[in-house]
């Protein structure tokens, strides 16, 4: 027996040729189809260059376990989600590394309903059947379905349902798909749109896919690889902008001066405009950035839930407090009537019915931005993390209002507050630091707690 170290928390994760490989990939493939009893599955993939062999693999270990193979080829993982209750599968697999560097690959796995693996025939029961390797001779009654057009056309209308076409006002839109999955999904959609009469018009941008990533991974939560997008919008003369990650389940926003729009304000903009429709209803958000959504959801009226960052738990907390939306400041957006899954085309959607019906998206999240500025995410590479988190632990606790442990560290320090955790598919640390309507009160603390994560200065 073999430990295979690319099982994360909630996902598959590794380096190809060190934690996954097309060996792997077909154990993987038996131990899903056995772990969740599966006789039908679907299966999809992201551009990378390693995917589609690694997809492949994972078929034939379905198939040799008696599954039929639903094959979407190149989609994006919430296609995967999508197909998997549009056709009734027993589970559902997308090959994808998301934005992770060129040497990585992985998987995302639900089950039936296109719900997060539970506990009893979660991710711990696949491992223990890969790791083991114990299957013996291949089953009968495996078969590959080429089933994308059906899927994709049904997506199409899902997605769309968020949106009243009628209401949209002529828009251009700039879209980044980073060469990643996004393309061929987008036209998709705004094919749809165009024969339904929207008067909307798109300048595209790196929109074919490539597994080479020629304009880098795709990844606009960092930084650097936003002034690109940035550009674009204000050169096309953009009513806003769009970009995505590779299997594009996150999507970013820019305004009409190409200013990056922060994902907590994003959360807060939709949580506000499906309260405006449903009062009373309950939003869930992760630990890191929280006030912003906290207030939105309090002044609306509506009821905000805290859970654990990842897509896993936050797909359960969704059924668990029957949460009609659910977002997360890494551009992540669940949605209950879409499966209670994330979605990286639906968000685009609906900001563009908010822009249409209320003005410049700018505008919408100005007084928000000021309430409660905040820093971004901020990533830290540490030879010894857990070192660091606890001189951070030492220094914060005895000032701090509360301690939340919930994901990480989050300090409430009154006026501002932070969140400090471990990434659960990279070797980095990720700093989020949120204050009452003072912005130095952010670089404050961004400089208080790097000093601590790098006392020599590194």
């Amino acid at each position: 027996m073999s430990a295979l170290g690319c099982f994360k928390a909630y996902d598959i994760r590794g380096r190809l040729g060190v934690d996954l490989d097309e060996g792997i990939a077909y154990r993987i493939g038996r131990a899903f189809a056995r772990a969740l009893d599966a006789r039908t599955v679907v299966l999809g993939r992201d551009i990378r260059a390693s995917s589609e062999a690694l997809a492949a693999r994972v078929a034939e270990g379905l198939g040799d376990e008696g599954c039929r193979v639903l094959d979407l080829g190149l989609s994006g993982t919430e296609e995967m989600y999508a197909a998997t209750s549009h056709f009734g599968a027993d589970g559902g697999i997308c090959v994808t590394a998301s934005h992770n560097p060129m040497d990585y690959n992985g998987m995302k796995m639900v089950r039936q309903g296109s719900a997060p693996l539970d506990a009893a025939s979660g991710l711990a029961r696949i491992r223990e059947l890969a790791e083991a390797e114990d299957f013996g001779a291949a089953r009968p009654g495996g078969a590959v379905m080429p089933v994308a057009e059906e899927a994709r056309r049904a997506y199409v209308e899902r997605v769309l349902s968020f949106v009243e076409v009628e209401a949209l006002k002529p828009l251009k839109i700039l879209v980044n798909a980073g060469h990643g999955a996004a393309g061929p999904t987008f036209d998709a959609i705004a094919a749809r749109l165009e024969a339904l009469g929207a008067p909307l018009s798109f300048e595209r941008m790196h929109h074919a896919p490539d597994g080479t990533f020629p304009a880098g991974i795709p990844n606009p939560l960092l930084p650097e690889n936003r002034p690109a997008t940035a550009a674009r919008v204000r050169e096309t003369g953009a009513d806003f902008g769009v970009a995505w990650d590779g299997d594009f389940d996150r999507c970013f926003f820019f305004d009409h001066e190409g200013r990056f729009i922060d994902g907590e304000y994003v959360v807060g903009l939709l949580a506000e405009a499906f309260l405006a429709r449903h009062p009373g209803a309950t939003v869930i958000h992760d630990p890191r950035i929280i006030w912003n959504t906290q207030d939105v959801v309090a002044r609306a009226g509506g009821r905000a839930v805290q859970t654990r960052t990842g897509h896993a738990f936050i797909k359960q907390a969704m059924r668990d407090e029957a949460a009609l939306y659910g977002g997360e400041m890494s551009a992540h957006h669940y949605f209950r009537d879409f499966y209670h899954c994330d979605s990286g085309m639906i968000p685009w959607l609906l900001v563009a019915g908010l822009v249409s019906r209320h003005g410049r998206l700018a505008d919408l999240v100005a007084d928000r931005r000021a309430a409660f500025p905040s820093s971004g995410e901020l990533n830290f590479v540490l030879e010894d993390p857990a070192a660091a988190m606890a001189r951070v632990r030492q220094a914060f606790a005895p000032e701090a209002r509360a301690v939340d442990e919930m994901d990480g560290l989050g300090f409430d320090l009154g006026s501002w507050r932070f969140n400090l955790r471990s990434s659960n598919t990279e070797p980095v640390v990720r700093l989020n630091v949120e204050a009452k309507g003072k912005p130095e009160l952010v670089a404050q603390g961004v400089t208080a707690v790097k000093a601590l994560l790098l006392p020599t200065g590194g």
